[in-house]
């Protein structure tokens, strides 16, 4: 599993990209005067690297990936409410609900990667190696 570098660089990196945003709104947030908000910011910040770093599939290579996404994911949407919520709520930022079906898109790691296993590729690559090369 030493050899996995990349894919957990991959994972790493994918969430730091959807949480990017959390911090630099809670910086906003706290120039702008709104402590409390600030630091509730802050701390979904804390409790996002905290979730991704905890349910690293490479912690649990037995579980499904679909199970391990719940955490993270779950942080992601507490921040995009929290937001919303900051923001005086989806009419005073000019949304209605039909804006969240946005949302859907970014659920499709679900689908692609629910069943699939950390342990599944450390299989498949070992069942490659026995088999007998085609000359």
């Amino acid at each position: 599993m030493k050899d996995r570098k990349g894919e957990k660089i991959a994972w790493m990196a994918s969430w730091i990209g959807a949480f990017i945003w959390v911090p630099i709104l809670s910086i906003v947030f706290l120039f702008q005067g709104k402590k409390e908000q600030g630091l509730l910011g802050i701390v979904l910040t804390g409790l996002a690297v905290i979730s991704v770093v905890l349910f690293a599939p490479w912690r649990f290579s037995s579980t499904p990936h679909g199970r391990l996404l719940c955490a993270p994911y779950g942080i992601f949407f507490l921040s995009i409410a929290w937001a919303i919520g900051t923001y005086g709520g989806f009419s005073a930022m000019g949304l209605n609900w039909w804006n969240l079906l946005w949302l859907l898109p970014v659920l499709t790691p679900f689908v692609i990667l629910g069943k699939r296993k950390w342990s599944d590729s450390v299989q498949s690559k070992a069942s490659a190696e026995e088999a007998v090369p085609l000359r």
